[in-house]
C-alpha cells in the first residue's frame, strides 16, 4: 500500500465478515482514498485471524470487498463518490473469499444443435436437433442415445427418483412431451407416457415443487399442466394416434396423457416456464410479457411488461426473485414482491447478442449464469451489476441452453453441436 501523505484524502474503514472461519478486530483504520482491492487485500491479510491452516508457501488469501452490498471495483474514493457516500464517515467493508474462475472441463460432441440439457448427481441428459436424447456420465461418457422424438428436442428435465430407475421428461418440436424411465443397472429405457394437447412445438417444461405436476409452454401460446403420475392414464395411445414406434419396448403400451389444465393469455410463443410455489408459476413469452398464474383458480394474477421478447426465466428459491433472458441482450432481475417502485431490481449488460438462457445457482442466492448468441457463458453476482464475474468461452456458435443443477459444474449447449462443461469451485 502506498505510503501515507498529508495531501492525500484518507478514509476511515472497518472490516467485517459473515464467514465464521475468519475474524478481524473491530477497529477503524485510516487508509488513502486511492487504495483499491489489491491494497485492501494486503492490509487485510496482515490483520485477519484464520481458523484454518494456510497453504505452506502461500500465506496470502485473496478476498473481494463489498460496500453497501456492492463489489468494490475501483478505488475506494471513486466508489464512495459514485454512491454518494461521505468520506467523513467510517465506511464498513465486508470481505468475502474471491471467486475462482470456472475452468473448462470437457466438451461433448453431438450430431446437431444441443438445445437443452440438465445434470443430476451422477448423470447429464441432453436433447439435440437430430431428434435424439443422450445420457452422459459426469466424466463425459455417453451411456445411451435415445431416438425417441420425431422432431428436434426443445427442453428436458429430470424428475426425482430412486437410484435404480431414473425418470426424465422431454419436450419436442413434434408437439409432444414424453416421460421416460431409465433403468441404470441394465441401461434400458422405457417411454411410459406421452403428453398430447399442444398445437405446436413444446418449447419449455418445468416440474412443480411437489414433483407431481408438469408445466409446459408452447409455440401455440398456451400453458398446460400435466400429472407426472405414470400410472394415471387419461386414455391409451390408440385413441389419439400411437407415439412413435421407437418409444415402445417389448410391446410396452405408452399411456397418452391429456392436460389437467390449459391456460391461455399469451399472444405469442411461451419460451420459458418456472414454478415458484405449489400452485403458482411464471411464464416468459415472445409477446414481451412475464405472467404469473394461479393453478388452483386457473387465473392470471400478474403481468410484467418487458421491452422485447423474453427467451428465458429462472426463479431462485433462495431469494424469491426472477432473472430473465431477452433478445435485447440484457439480463434483468425482477422482484415480483415489490409493491412500491420498480420491479426491476437490476439490469446486467455485457452480452452482445440475444440472451437465450439464464439459471440461478442452487446454493448461492447471489449467483446466476447466462448464455447468449454471442457464444459466451457469463457468471454473474447480483452485487456486481456493471460486469460479470467471469466470461466462459469455447463455443463456436450461438449458445442455446445453460444449466447449473450440479453446484460444481456449469453446463452449456450450443449450435456448434457441443455440450461444454466448466468446473466451478464454490466458496465455502
Amino acid at each position: 500500500m502506498a505510503a501515507p501523505s498529508e495531501n492525500v484524502p484518507h478514509v476511515q474503514i472497518k472490516f467485517f465478515t459473515k464467514m465464521n472461519r475468519f475474524s478481524v478486530a473491530d477497529n477503524a483504520f485510516s487508509v488513502p482514498g486511492h487504495v483499491g482491492v489489491k491494497d485492501l487485500n494486503s492490509l487485510l491479510n496482515t490483520l485477519i485471524n484464520v481458523d484454518i491452516d494456510r497453504d505452506i508457501g502461500d500465506t496470502s488469501i485473496v478476498f473481494d470487498f463489498l460496500i453497501g452490498g456492492e463489489f468494490l471495483r475501483h478505488s475506494l474514493a471513486e466508489h464512495l463518490q459514485q454512491k454518494d457516500i461521505s468520506i467523513e464517515d467510517v465506511t464498513e467493508i465486508e470481505f468475502i473469499l474471491h471467486h475462482s474462475a470456472p475452468q473448462p472441463e470437457n466438451s461433448l460432441a453431438h450430431n446437431d444443435w444441443v438445445s437443452c440439457l440438465q445434470g443430476n448427481k451422477k448423470f447429464i441428459v441432453s436433447g439435440c436437433y437430430d431428434n435424439t436424447i443422450k445420457i452422459w456420465t459426469l466424466d463425459g461418457v455417453c451411456v445411451l442415445t435415445i431416438p425417441g422424438h420425431s422432431a428436434p428436442l426443445k427442453d428436458i428435465t429430470w424428475l426425482p427418483s430412486n437410484n435404480e430407475k431414473l425418470i426424465f421428461v422431454s419436450a419436442s418440436h413434434d408437439q409432444t412431451v414424453l416421460i421416460w424411465h431409465w433403468s441404470v443397472d441394465d441401461n434400458s429405457i422405457d417411454c411410459v407416457s406421452c403428453c398430447r394437447g399442444h398445437a405446436s412445438s413444446v418449447e419449455c417444461i418445468d416440474v412443480d415443487f411437489t414433483n407431481t405436476r408438469l408445466g409446459t409452454g408452447s409455440w401455440d401460446g398456451m400453458v398446460k399442466i400435466w400429472s407426472t403420475d405414470t400410472d394415471r392414464t387419461a386414455f391409451d395411445g390408440e385413441n389419439d394416434g400411437d407415439p412413435p414406434k421407437k418409444k415402445q419396448k417389448n410391446d410396452h403400451k405408452v399411456s397418452t396423457k391429456v392436460p389437467l389444465l390449459t391456460l391461455g393469455g399469451h399472444k405469442e410463443s411461451v419460451a420459458a416456464i418456472q414454478w415458484t410455489a405449489d400452485n403458482q408459476l411464471w411464464t416468459a413469452s415472445w409477446d414481451h410479457t412475464l405472467k404469473l398464474w394461479d393453478i388452483e383458480t386457473a387465473t392470471q394474477v400478474n403481468t410484467i411488461n418487458g421491452n422485447k421478447a423474453f427467451l428465458g426465466v429462472s426463479y431462485s428459491k433462495l431469494n424469491n426473485t426472477l432473472v430473465t433472458a431477452s433478445v435485447d441482450r440484457h439480463v434483468r432481475l425482477y422482484d415480483p414482491r415489490v409493491t412500491d417502485g420498480s420491479l426491476v431490481q437490476g439490469t446486467y449488460t455485457s452480452h452482445t447478442g440475444w440472451v437465450s438462457s439464464v439459471v440461478w445457482s442452487k446454493t448461492d442466492p447471489n449467483l446466476f449464469i447466462s448464455g447468449s448468441y454471442d457464444q459466451t457463458v457469463k457468471l454473474w453476482d447480483t452485487r456486481s451489476p456493471k460486469a460479470p464475474l467471469f466470461n466462459m468461452s469455447g463455443h463456436d456458435d450461438k449458445i442455446l441452453a445453460v444449466d447449473w443443477s450440479i453446484p460444481d459444474l456449469i453446463l452449456s449447449g450450443g449450435a456448434d453441436n457441443n455440450l461444454k462443461i466448466f468446473k466451478y469451485e464454490s466458496q465455502r
